[in-house]
């Protein structure tokens, strides 16, 4: 059921193959090979990662942590690029572009294999617990067997004020405890992955904590944990639960700077339709794809505001997934 606030057009059931022919996408040239303009972004996050680290003593907390916030949150929006084999044609360097963690708490590479994961088959099983990595839900019956303040905490991360409050905790939570019980299981190639992550990790802390001075607990307080929320703001309504799976991605219709932030992923219907795209050319295949809106199905909100009018506090998705077939293995 398509939620009345929203922006919505009736859907064929042939989502992604619909939207697909809709739209007019380039074909590669050699000339592309090389996507200048993720390239200039990646400069610019680590240029202003390395300056604001530099002179974060010199600066206010009030000034320098929003805006290392949203320079993590900036990369987290370009290690996505890189995941979709973007800027480069090689694989292996745009890894390498993206890996430093300078969050701390996500290992690109897991991150990489869990999103490649959830655009698996055309997107076809998204926010399906036992298929979707990146679902929001938890199994039917989650809540039955709950106490009462995890209970809570499960309500509250369906509203906007929870997902950004308590939103970070809990999925770094939940993820790091699947980790461990994978680590402590014997899955040697996920002790590999974490031994490499703590090595970047140690040598961001190195640059944050003794050269640039920043207390470690502020870097994490101030930066690390609003760079989730920003994160989360953006994922907060990309996906629902629908029988019908075109209606199950969504988009935000977010200004130029929200936008640049989240490198147009804030337009997930485009996304999902062509993954392969790089942010750049995402707003003209979402002004396309609105043209021929009878020709898909498309559900979304004319910016942020209107997310936050709707959804501070009350739920955008129920905790439990509410469809057994869907989440069936």
């Amino acid at each position: 059921m398509i939620n009345p606030q929203a922006q919505s057009i009736a859907a064929p059931n042939d989502f992604a193959g619909s939207l697909r022919l809709s739209v007019r996408i380039p074909e590669r040239r050699l000339t592309d090979s090389l996507d200048i303009p993720t390239i200039g972004v990646a400069i610019a996050v680590y240029g202003g990662y390395l300056v604001l680290t530099w002179f974060f003593q010199h600066l206010s907390m009030w000034i320098g942590a929003p805006l290392g916030a949203v320079l993590l949150t900036w990369h987290g929006s370009l290690q996505h690029e890189t995941i979709h084999d973007h800027p480069t044609p090689s694989r292996r360097f745009n890894s390498w572009l993206a890996s430093p963690p300078l969050a701390l708490w996500l290992p690109y590479r897991i991150y990489r294999a869990t999103h490649l994961q959830h655009h698996r088959h055309g997107g076809r099983h998204v926010t399906e617990v036992s298929r979707d990595p990146e679902s929001f839900f938890l199994r039917p019956g989650t809540l039955s067997r709950s106490g009462m303040f995890r209970r809570a905490l499960y309500q509250a991360n369906c509203t906007l004020a929870g997902r950004l409050i308590v939103g970070p905790a809990i999925s770094v939570c939940r993820f790091w405890t699947a980790e461990a019980r994978e680590a402590l299981g014997g899955d040697r190639q996920c002790r590999i992955i974490w031994a490499r992550h703590a090595i970047g990790v140690t040598m961001v802390l190195v640059w944050t904590s003794v050269v640039c001075h920043i207390p470690i607990w502020a870097y994490v307080m101030f930066m690390v944990y609003p760079s989730i929320s920003l994160s989360h703001l953006r994922s907060f309504t990309e996906h629902r639960a629908d029988p019908e799976r075109s209606l199950r991605t969504v988009a935000v219709e977010a200004h130029p700077l929200w936008a640049l932030m989240f490198l147009n992923n804030n337009l997930h219907i485009a996304h999902h339709a062509h993954p392969k795209l790089p942010w750049h050319q995402l707003p003209r295949v979402w002004r396309e794809m609105r043209g021929a809106a009878d020709t898909g199905g498309l559900v979304f909100y004319r910016g942020y505001r209107q997310v936050v009018r709707n959804y501070l506090l009350r739920p955008v998705i129920s905790v439990e997934h509410p469809d057994n077939d869907v989440v069936a293995p």
